[in-house]
C-alpha cells in the first residue's frame, strides 16, 4: 500500500507532506486564484486530465480544495497552510498593506549598480510602479528572487510563494508584467476587504 503522506511535526502544529503532484494542483490553483475548472487546472499544469481529476477530488474530501459551484474548484485556507502559507488575520493584513518609509520601499533596477530610482512604498504602489518600469527591470528582479524577498519582509508569504511560482513559468516582457500586476493587485484587494480598508486602484 503506498503512503500518500508523512507527518513532521514543526512546534505543535502538525505539518502534512503531500504527494508531488498535489502539491502541483494546490500550487496551480493558489496562482489562479480563482474557482476554476478541472481541465483548466490540468492544462496549466500541462497534465493529462483523468489523473488530475483524480487526485482533486482527494483533496476535496482533505478539506484543501473547495467546490464552490458545481465544476468549479478553489483552494482552501487549510489547502494554503499545506503549502507552508499562513492565514492572515484582519491585523496581519493591515500590517502587510502598511505605507513602507523609502528606506524599506521597493527601489527598482535594470541591473546590478543600475537604478531606475523608481521605490515603490506599498503593494499598491508596487502595483502602479510597475506599469512604469521597462520589463526588463521586471525580468532583472523576478529571476533574483527580489520581488518574493521584499514581499515576504512585507509579511505576505502568499504573495511571495505566488511570485515564486510565477517565476517558474519563464514568462518575459509584457506577459510577465501583466500577470505579475494581476497577482499583486488581487492580493492587495484580498487585503484590503479583510483589513476593512477602501480598495482604492487607479
Amino acid at each position: 500500500m503506498i503512503k500518500l503522506f508523512r507527518i513532521a511535526i514543526v512546534g505543535k502544529v502538525p505539518q502534512m507532506s503531500l504527494l508531488l503532484v498535489k502539491q502541483q494542483i494546490l500550487e496551480t490553483m493558489l496562482l489562479q486564484d480563482k474557482p476554476s475548472k478541472a481541465v483548466d487546472i490540468a492544462k496549466a499544469m500541462k497534465q493529462e486530465f483523468p489523473p488530475v481529476m483524480m487526485h482533486l477530488l482527494g483533496l476535496v474530501r482533505m478539506g484543501y480544495v473547495s467546490a464552490p459551484e458545481k465544476g468549479l474548484y478553489v483552494i482552501t485556507t487549510k489547502g494554503k497552510e499545506a503549502l507552508g502559507i499562513p492565514q492572515v488575520t484582519k491585523e496581519k493584513a493591515t500590517i502587510i498593506l502598511a505605507y513602507e518609509p523609502h528606506d524599506k520601499s521597493f527601489e527598482f533596477y535594470s541591473d546590478i549598480g543600475k537604478p531606475l530610482h523608481v521605490h515603490a512604498h506599498s503593494l499598491k504602489d508596487f502595483a502602479k510602479k510597475i506599469e512604469k518600469v521597462d520589463p526588463s527591470s521586471i525580468e532583472f528582479h523576478i529571476q533574483r528572487g527580489d520581488f518574493d524577498a521584499w514581499f515576504t519582509t512585507l509579511g505576505d508569504q502568499e504573495l511571495a510563494k505566488k511570485v515564486k511560482l510565477l517565476k517558474q513559468k519563464n514568462l518575459a516582457g509584457e506577459d510577465l508584467r501583466n500577470q505579475l500586476r494581476q497577482i499583486v493587485e488581487q492580493e492587495y484587494i484580498s487585503l484590503a476587504k479583510l483589513a476593512e480598508q477602501q480598495v482604492f486602484l487607479d
